[in-house]
């Protein structure tokens, strides 16, 4: 197995280290928590999670989050206009 050395500040390590389980390497809690977002393993643990609630209350949800996603563009683009 190939290794690297790596250089962290005291912070970043003891926020590493706070994250390590017993028995557990540093590369383990790296791999643990920064695995690639989108991965299958991310995804699939949410199948499932919204098929009781009803399509009518779904779609809500969907339209309230494109709302806000619109009033968040806007307000960014009044924040930056003079810059």
């Amino acid at each position: 197995m190939a290794v690297k050395t790596i250089t962290v500040t005291k912070e970043a390590y003891e926020a590493l280290a706070s994250d390590k389980g017993k028995g557990e390497s540093f590369s383990e809690v790296i791999l643990r928590t920064h695995k690639k977002k989108g991965s299958w393993e991310a995804v699939s643990k949410f199948i499932g999670a919204w098929e009781h609630v009803p399509e009518k209350v779904v779609e809500d949800i969907k339209k309230d989050i494109e709302n806000m996603r619109k009033r968040s563009a806007k307000r960014l683009l009044q924040r930056t206009k003079g810059f």
